[in-house]
């Protein structure tokens, strides 16, 4: 499914950047060019807290592949 989606990759961001022309409501012109900059740059990390009461454990693990664990 993501290869068949990714065909259109091209076609879809013309499109997209297609929205960005001044005769298009100011609203799709801002969605358009904040989704054109989401996928070329990245969205911005969101912040995340929580407040704990008690314990926390946290356990950290990666596998290896053979490949990654012969040195």
């Amino acid at each position: 499914m993501k290869s068949l989606a990714r065909a259109y990759t091209d076609r879809s961001i013309t499109v997209i950047g297609g929205y960005l022309a001044d005769e298009v409501d100011p609203d799709i012109r801002l969605r358009a060019a904040g989704m054109l900059l989401d996928r070329g740059w990245g969205k911005p990390n969101q912040p995340a807290e929580a407040k704990i009461d008690g314990e926390l454990r946290i356990t950290i693990r990666k596998l290896l592949t053979k490949e990654e664990g012969d040195e």
